[in-house]
């Protein structure tokens, strides 16, 4: 299953949400991203059949090692990008909303040339 970008953002939003609670429901999705329960939902369905996440039986959500492999490249190439940005003197908040938008299609020759560069 090809991943999209939503798929890749709650992804990303389950591993920051895991990263500050151990146990993270739909719920906590919702309010972390502001979608409805039934979006997230439906989110949830096709990601877990996509074997990116588990769901207990409690409502608990986990990423596989699959889901955590999508989760990590995602969130890191959204802290390095708004790292530079910033670096170049974009302001926080745009340089975060626009890392937000070009870590999904940024290219992985491009991403590793930038973090060479960053020396990171």
């Amino acid at each position: 299953m090809q991943l999209k970008e939503s798929g890749e953002m709650y992804l990303e939003t389950i591993y920051v949400l895991s990263q500050k609670k151990n146990f993270v429901r739909a719920i906590d999705i919702c309010d972390e991203m502001g979608y409805s329960k039934p979006s997230v939902s439906r989110a949830m369905g096709l990601l877990r059949d996509g074997g990116y996440i588990n769901v207990a039986k409690d409502g608990g959500i986990t990423l596989t090692d699959l889901g955590l492999e999508v989760a990590d490249r995602t969130y890191e190439r959204h802290k390095v990008l708004s790292k530079f940005f910033i670096s170049i003197g974009v302001n926080e908040e745009t340089a975060v909303n626009d890392a937000c938008k070009i870590e999904h299609v940024i290219s992985s020759e491009t991403f590793a040339a930038l973090k060479k560069h960053m020396n990171i």
